[in-house]
């Protein structure tokens, strides 16, 4: 499972590369994201263009700019996103596929788009979505809870939403985010990283919990000793499968229904 790590910190994110990640996420995403996420305590990044351009020079791993959902201003972040080095791009709050055509004729080949699945237009018109030359789609579960006026993050994980939209998925997909072994909360890291491997995820990001727990830790012993623990997962016979299927479900149903985690 490929593991992007959120930051513009170039030194941290060239290291957690060197260790094992894919690569980094540079997050424009704001416009509009404050008034979505009011009162929500998610996380709302204000990474730079300058930043793209560091974070670029550090790795020579995949470099990701998430832009901002489509709009007018779309076609210029592209312009610039691709000028300062990107990848590939990451296109949130996608809800028609007319945006998604709209942002890869501003793209024009120069780079692959992938998109997030993070409203409820979306998750229905995945078949449709999916029929696009995506490099990745990705199940943004915060985003979709606020859309669908839940109070439940995760959800979707348990009542067949994101096993749909998987199933219906031939690109690289991915869903929620990671952090170190025998950590996470609101729901315990390692169940969640079985229901990863369970559903197929072939990423996944590393967002503030992995960047809080690392506090003080060598990303050379921890980035593979992640990688190893989704790889035993991955490996586990149908009972132990079953066992950890059981158990994340319980711990969701268990969790309060006002909890929430770090979204993507």
């Amino acid at each position: 499972m490929d593991l992007f790590l959120f930051t513009t910190d170039a030194a941290w994110g060239r290291d957690v590369v060197a260790a094992g990640a894919a690569g980094l996420v540079v997050d424009w995403e704001r416009r509009g994201k404050a008034r979505r996420q009011a009162g929500e305590g998610t996380q709302i990044n204000a990474d730079t263009p300058a930043d793209l351009s560091r974070v670029r020079d550090a790795t020579p791993g995949t470099v990701i700019c998430r832009v901002n959902g489509f709009g007018p201003w779309t076609a210029g972040e592209v312009g610039e996103a691709v000028a300062r080095g990107a990848d590939e791009l990451l296109l949130p709050m996608v809800r028609s596929a007319e945006e998604v055509d709209r942002t890869l004729e501003a793209i024009g080949g120069r780079c692959p788009l992938g998109i997030l699945i993070e409203t409820q237009d979306a998750v229905d018109r995945a078949a449709e979505l999916a029929r696009r030359p995506l490099a990745r789609i990705y199940v943004g579960l915060n985003d979709l809870r606020i859309d669908r006026r839940s109070t439940e993050l995760f959800r979707p994980l348990v009542d067949g939403t994101v096993d749909e939209v998987r199933a219906q998925v031939p690109m690289p997909f991915g869903v929620g985010g990671l952090t170190l072994p025998g950590h996470g909360s609101p729901l315990p890291g390692d169940l969640l990283a079985a229901e990863l491997v369970r559903i197929g995820a072939q990423f996944t990001f590393l967002r503030r919990a992995f960047t809080a727990d690392m506090a003080g830790r060598d990303p050379f012993v921890e980035v593979p000793r992640l990688l190893a623990g989704l790889a035993e997962l991955r490996g586990a016979d149908a009972p132990r499968a079953a066992a950890l299927r059981e158990a994340f479900i319980a711990t969701v149903d268990a969790l309060p229904g006002a909890q929430v985690a770090q979204p993507a």
